[in-house]
């Protein structure tokens, strides 16, 4: 089976070949995409990352077989413009319509929910939205690229130990303050008695 360095060195004479690493690798890209930034700017970003990698692909790392870490570094630079270049529009339109604020927030309500529509996501939101963007990066990394940790690394351009740093703040971010339930057979009173 050809690596993904493979087909890069092969595109630099024949960019044709290029097209391989495309199909190989838009799906995940696309679904990470899209759960970045909405389902049309997915799009979006996904066509950007292909294109800049294409035009990067002689920087690219022969070292390495996967370019998927590389990709998904690009995707989200790309994404974080994306939110950017959103964020100056929806500013733009509040300040030349006088938009309510409830008007953003519902918008922020309704990305987040598309995001993922888990649950415990809207106890997660302001936790997330709380975090740093490098920790929101590896989280989105983590959970939705479905990378190791030393493509994270790669991806974000940070030492693996980073990551793990990351990683485990978090965790202790996210972590739920769940009741515990009682055992079978006990009441949840056992200690009161005792």
């Amino acid at each position: 089976m050809t690596t993904d360095a493979e087909i890069i060195r092969l595109s630099l004479a024949r960019p044709q070949e290029f097209a391989a690493l495309f199909d190989r690798h838009a799906t995940a890209l696309g679904h990470y995409a899209r759960r970045l930034v909405s389902a049309d700017a997915g799009d979006d970003v996904l066509s950007e990352t292909f294109l800049v990698a294409f035009r990067r692909r002689a920087d690219f790392e022969f070292s390495r077989e996967s370019a998927l870490p590389w990709l998904f570094g690009i995707a989200t630079r790309l994404a974080h413009r994306q939110r950017a270049a959103e964020a100056r529009r929806w500013r733009t339109l509040q300040a030349s319509a006088r938009v309510a604020v409830d008007v953003a927030i519902s918008d922020i309500d309704s990305a987040v929910e598309r995001a993922d529509a888990a649950a415990r996501l809207k106890h997660l939101a302001p936790r997330i939205r709380r975090m740093s963007e490098a920790d929101r990066d590896t989280l989105a990394l983590y959970a939705w690229g479905d990378l190791t940790t030393e493509q994270i690394a790669e991806s974000l351009g940070v030492p693996v130990g980073t990551v793990w740093s990351r990683i485990n703040r978090i965790r202790r971010v996210l972590r739920l303050e769940l009741p515990a339930e009682p055992e079978e057979g006990n009441d949840g009173f056992a200690e009161v008695r005792a």
